[in-house]
């Protein structure tokens, strides 16, 4: 596979990622391990690694942060008593707990503007004769490109157990082309799952190539990864033909 650096520019950055964590978790921002927390953030920015994702600087940062955090944990009960005795300003945990839960505000003051505006552009003024609607469909929310990794790192963990894992043939795929096998097999259906995409898939790095065309297809509008509940099975969709873009 050649190589093939995918830039994303809806990329969501390392406040985002560890508001999904938390989210994932099911616990109150006070309340969170960022212990625990640190160890999944590192394995997502080496997921992201692997796949040749652009990791931005302030993601390393933030790992850094969280490892230094996950350092003051592990010191022994003594230094941890002597440590607790700091201002709450020397503290690293509560500076990022103030960080998230501020930038939660935010995001969540700026998803209610949104509907806002959604809610807006359905008003109509009143027309005459009968208006005929298409029937909705239920919610249906984008994944996000932490969902995506996150599924895709799960195919690539059933590669790890198994036991042929030295890959002596040669690559043979490129990104392109498996845009284009993704693109033919989504003018034959309308909907697959995510899962479905690596069903054929021999090797770890077939798994990479076809993911980053996933997302060379997403960032195009040429399709959509949507799911139907938080952290539910992803659905990969043909985009709307107003919004798609030629390949």
């Amino acid at each position: 596979m050649a190589e093939y650096k995918v830039k994303f520019e809806v990329f969501e950055g390392p406040l985002d990622l560890l508001l999904y964590l938390i989210k994932r978790e099911e616990v109150d921002i006070y309340e969170v391990n960022l212990t625990s927390l640190a160890t999944q953030f590192i394995e997502y920015i080496e997921a992201m690694r692997l796949l040749d994702l652009e990791v931005a600087g302030e993601f390393l940062v933030m790992a850094a942060t969280l490892m230094y955090i996950k350092s003051r944990e592990l010191l022994p009960v003594e230094q941890q008593a002597q440590l607790e005795g700091e201002d709450e300003g020397d503290d690293p945990r509560w500076e990022l707990v103030r960080q998230l839960v501020e930038y939660k505000k935010f995001k969540d003051a700026a998803a209610q503007l949104e509907g806002l505006q959604e809610r807006q552009e359905n008003v109509f003024a009143r027309a005459p004769g009968r208006i005929e609607f298409e029937p909705e469909e239920g919610p249906r929310a984008a994944a996000s490109i932490f969902d995506l990794v996150n599924a895709v790192n799960e195919v690539l963990k059933r590669f790890n157990k198994r036991e042929d894992l030295r890959e002596i043939f040669e690559d043979t795929w490129s990104v392109s082309e498996k845009m284009q096998a993704l693109l033919r097999a989504m003018s034959e259906r309308p909907m697959v799952l995510f899962t479905e995409l690596f069903s054929g898939v021999s090797s770890r790095q077939e798994v990479i190539c076809t993911f980053l065309a996933l997302l060379e297809l997403i960032r195009l509008k040429q399709i959509i990864a949507v799911q139907d509940e938080p952290f539910g099975l992803i659905r990969i969709l043909r985009a709307e033909p107003a919004v798609a873009e030629a390949v």
